[in-house]
């Protein structure tokens, strides 16, 4: 029973993704990633914490320091699983699953809790804890809180707000410090959080923060050219720092002048060059916690290409190769989501959602 059920999810999880007519997720979909995010929200071991001690009274358990966010292995894991779960509940707020995950989330986001992770961030030891990666999903979690009309989700954004505000000072602080890129293909790398903020301040409305980003984006990037992509990806990305740039820059710049920037950047793209960026990778051993990082490269590959692909004018002979290449791609990073690996189970859902969601559209 539990192999022909396990099956059953795998299945589920690899349908291919839908075409733009389609709607991009179904609801088996929706509750087989429900269960992979609820099989690990309450599991606070393995963990891996991050945590710098300064003294013995800072040996506490995951759940002690991160009383909201202490599953999913480490905390932009579970960060991550909890926007995960929002999304789906906005999105099929009549699914079965729907009550439970309500409930799950009200248990959660509790007021107190929240104060105790805002905390966490205001020690000086930690203010640069999940700097910029876990802020940036943190974020994105706030992103889907504004302007739900629902009951629990405005008690939700209410409590969130504190850790919330927390963290965009402490982005406000840290960036005009920052004067280089990072170009690396997971955490530390910097274009994507970039994008998480700006959706964020637009969202929202914060023009400081919007003038912020964009000035930062524009001083980092705007005079890349001929990206080289035959260095990518390294063994262990989950990003692709190329196509993150794009998609970073597809924000920020006017869709003429994007598409001129693009042809600087990936000069044979509309002949369907671009290295090994358009060819799928494989994961040798889905059980190795770094090496199905590749999975989560497939599907973050496939969404910044597509998001890439909907700011360029029909006709362009780049769509197509970004939106056949996206399809690829997705179909291979699906296939991992539900592995029977916690290495990987305890995350890829996420980047699976916002794929299919079109979350950063």
């Amino acid at each position: 029973m539990i192999r022909a059920t396990l099956m059953s999810l795998t299945a589920a999880l690899a349908m291919p993704v839908c075409t733009a007519e389609e709607k991009p997720m179904t609801v088996e979909q929706a509750g087989g990633f429900v269960k992979l995010a609820l099989a690990g929200i309450d599991r606070e071991y393995p963990n891996k914490t991050g945590h710098v001690m300064t003294g013995p009274e800072d040996r506490k358990s995951p759940a002690g320091m991160h009383p909201v966010f202490y599953g999913h292995f480490d905390w932009h894991s579970s960060v991550h699983g909890h926007w995960m779960l929002v999304r789906l509940l906005k999105n099929f707020p009549t699914a079965p699953f729907a009550e439970e995950v309500r409930g799950v989330l009200k248990r959660r986001f509790t007021a107190e809790g929240l104060k105790a992770e805002t905390a966490y961030f205001q020690q000086k030891e930690n203010r640069s804890f999940e700097r910029m990666y876990g802020w940036a999903w943190a974020l994105r979690l706030a992103t889907e809180f504004h302007g739900w009309d629902d009951p629990d989700g405005r008690e939700w954004a209410q409590n969130f707000q504190p850790l919330e505000k927390e963290i965009t000072s402490l982005a406000k602080a840290y960036l005009p410090k920052l004067d280089w890129p990072v170009r690396c293909g997971f955490h530390p790398e910097s274009a994507f959080p970039l994008a998480q903020m700006l959706d964020y301040s637009r969202k929202t409305g914060d023009a400081e923060f919007e003038k912020l980003l964009v000035a930062k984006a524009r001083a980092f990037y705007a005079k890349d050219r001929t990206y080289p992509t035959a260095y990518e990806p390294s063994g262990n990305d989950f990003f692709s720092p190329g196509l993150n740039v794009a998609d970073l820059m597809r924000r920020v710049l006017p869709a003429d002048e994007f598409a001129n920037w693009l042809t600087g950047y990936f000069p044979n793209l509309a002949a369907g060059e671009a290295g090994n960026l358009l060819t799928p990778v494989t994961v040798s051993d889905p059980s190795d916690g770094h090496l199905i990082h590749l999975a989560g490269l497939n599907l973050s590959r496939a969404w910044t290409m597509r998001g890439i692909a909907s700011v360029l004018p029909e006709g362009d002979a780049r769509k197509k190769v970004l939106l056949d290449s996206a399809a690829k791609h997705a179909d291979a990073g699906m296939a991992l989501v539900s592995s029977g690996h916690y290495e990987g189970e305890h995350w890829l859902a996420s980047f699976a959602v916002y794929l299919l969601d079109d979350a950063g559209l």
